[in-house]
């Protein structure tokens, strides 16, 4: 998913807890999804920010020469202003953007059926 695009707040928005418990019913397992989601979403961001960083290394060994890359502090400017990503994860769960599997209710339904 293109995060650079995605309609999620920047800031904290406050929501209504029974919009999360309509997809799993119950609310612990949603926030359980949501921090596995936001999880994925903020290691994306930082290896995509780190390989655009890496263009920009310098790899002098003199500590006295500090060279600080216009275009850097940019990238790193616009990377901070992004939405965070729980708050790209929640957006995603509200739009039902997220595909989550439980083996524990498959684990469930097989015992079930060899009755």
């Amino acid at each position: 998913m293109d995060y650079k695009k995605s309609k999620a707040p920047t800031n904290t928005v406050t929501r209504n807890i029974m919009d999360f418990c309509e997809g799993t019913d119950n609310i612990y397992e949603s926030v359980a999804i949501l921090g596995k989601r936001a999880n994925q979403i903020s290691q994306d961001i930082k290896q995509e920010l780190s390989k655009k960083l890496a263009e920009f290394a310098n790899y002098n060994d003199t500590l006295e020469e500090v060279f600080e890359n216009r275009e850097q502090i940019e990238i790193s400017r616009y990377y901070e202003k992004l939405p965070k990503p729980t708050l790209i994860a929640a957006e995603e769960f509200l739009n039902n953007e997220i595909y989550w599997h439980d083996p524990a209710n498959d684990a469930n339904n097989d015992e079930d059926d060899d009755y």
